[in-house]
């Protein structure tokens, strides 16, 4: 068996753990929304149309933010259309996916459906074919308590008390071509610090996303976001990365190494905002917002949109079914997020229901409309329920594993988090091995009189093993007996193409 060490040691703080790295997305994009989050026809419906059986499942997921309404919707969406009385709210094209949407979803269902899940919402708005005024407006109808136009719209809609949402996404991925209203990097920057200063003069303390890259790969990705925040970075708080450069396709080894992607991401992100940072003499910093990544198949046939005179309400898109291999992915993606928690303030998984999504359902119009949780779904939910009070960096040593993107990697990737107050740790470990086990031998002695709570461990003979609506259950994280700890040292072996979390208390 291949052998791997750690070392673990209270005072390696990174940073807090931060509550909005379990964020996740709700766009208006496929079945994300209808037959989603809102079938007012379903069985488990409730009074306002939002199906109580994906709320469960939300909540247990622990989802902290959902950012909305997109995404790629939002650079051509008017807000307008999607409040006040539903059956006189128009339907409109949606040129982003090709299809059209019906807006009996709007803000204010929205704002209600978060309530109801217990989640912060992060709302984007769009500067693709709109600016500034409309970022006002939006602001205005969610934010100020009354006695102005659209506050008194929103009161007259049935929102008496403003919504005061903090956090705001400066438009979209407005790097990307495909983007309606695309923009070179100097025009987006100039209108985000415009749009930043207007909607601080309505309320100082919002928090504000600026547009980084779409992904690591794009031909100006570091110069896109060196130009923007040398418009906006007095303006702005964050500056995002999206990021979907994650599947399996026939390179497993390659896949599983995922996360060095990701970590090269926001290194250099981080590096690129600390250098604006110098250049104009600021005090602060400006942090990120990972606020879209997941893997994603994006080849396959549910992520090619409709054509030609098609612009159908609700189609499936990019409803990936995931794998074992999938979920130790997205696992190991969290370690990489959480380790970075410095840098890393907030992150959303895009998306929450049906598109790319840990949770699925099928719509009420001829079958059971039952709704379940995919592989992703329990790493996720295990690392935003475990990792608690402070982020620790562990020393770690292991085999190197062989990938064809990436050079050679560590069989073993690991984070770590502890409760100050409690002594409370978890350890979230991977083994990127595609073939052998590894037995991980940790020194916890720093944590003193720690003993173990439990050890849970997902993996599969099969590593292309699917959840589906039949079958959800069949494979689930599991004890893992080989867990054991004595004298200040945690030994646990770990299965290839697994994801772990290991629970100490004093």
């Amino acid at each position: 068996m291949l052998t791997a060490s750690a070392v673990l040691d209270r005072a390696f703080v990174v940073g807090p753990v931060r509550p909005r790295t379990f964020g996740t997305f709700v766009e208006h994009l496929g079945r994300c929304v209808y037959q989603g989050v809102y079938e007012p026809t379903h069985p488990t419906a409730d009074e306002a149309g939002f199906r109580t059986d994906v709320l469960e499942l939300v909540r247990e997921l622990g989802t902290s933010t959902v950012r909305y309404p997109g995404g790629n919707f939002v650079s051509g969406y008017r807000w307008e259309d999607g409040v006040g009385p539903v059956g006189q709210r128009p339907a409109r094209l949606d040129l982003a996916w090709h299809s059209t949407d019906p807006n009996t979803f709007g803000v204010d269902e929205f704002m209600a459906w978060a309530k109801k899940a217990g989640v912060e919402p992060m709302m984007a708005i769009n500067l693709g074919t709109r600016g500034v005024q409309e970022a006002l407006d939006l602001l205005e109808y969610c934010n100020v308590p009354g006695g102005s136009h659209f506050a008194d719209m929103r009161r007259a809609n049935g929102a008496e008390d403003p919504y005061r949402i903090k956090m705001w996404c400066l438009g979209n991925e407005m790097d990307g071509p495909w983007q309606i209203g695309h923009k070179t990097a100097h025009e987006y920057g100039r209108l985000a610090a415009e749009t930043a200063r207007a909607m601080r003069m309505i309320d100082p303390d919002l928090e504000l996303v600026a547009c980084g890259s779409s992904n690591a790969h794009m031909p100006t990705f570091g110069e896109w976001e060196a130009t923007v925040l040398r418009e906006a970075y007095e303006h702005v708080d964050y500056i995002s990365a999206h990021a979907y450069y994650y599947e399996d396709d026939g390179d497993l080894a390659s896949f599983l190494a995922s996360a060095v992607d990701m970590d090269y991401f926001v290194d250099s992100v981080a590096a690129t905002a600390d250098y604006v940072r110098a250049a104009r003499k600021q005090s602060k910093r400006v942090h990120i917002s990972f606020d879209e990544w997941n893997v994603w198949y994006q080849r396959r046939a549910e992520s090619r949109p409709p054509t030609g005179d098609d612009w159908p309400v609700a189609p499936v898109l990019l409803e990936d079914r995931y794998n074992v291999a999938d979920a130790v992915v997205v696992g190991n993606l969290l370690i990489s997020l959480l380790r970075h928690t410095d840098r890393v303030h907030a992150a959303s998984l895009a998306q929450l229901v049906n598109v790319i999504a840990p949770i699925m359902t099928e719509s009420s119009a001829g079958t059971a409309g039952r709704a379940w949780r995919q592989t992703t779904f329990h790493p996720f939910s295990l690392t935003a329920r475990h990792a608690t009070g402070e982020v620790l960096q562990p020393a770690v040593t292991a085999p190197p594993v062989s990938t064809a993107r990436f050079g050679d990697v560590p069989a073993v990737d690991l984070v770590a988090t502890r409760e100050p107050e409690t002594g409370e740790a978890a350890l979230f470990v991977v083994n990127r091995s595609t073939t052998e086990p590894v037995g991980l031998e940790v020194d916890v002695r720093s944590l003193g009189s720690a003993r173990l709570v439990e050890a849970l461990t997902l993996s599969n003979l099969d590593h292309t093993w699917q959840a589906s609506a039949d079958d959800a259950t069949s494979v689930l994280p599991r004890p893992n007996g080989t867990a054991a700890l004595a004298d200040g040292g945690l030994s646990v072996e770990l299965p290839p193409v697994s994801w772990t979390v290991v629970r100490l208390a004093s």
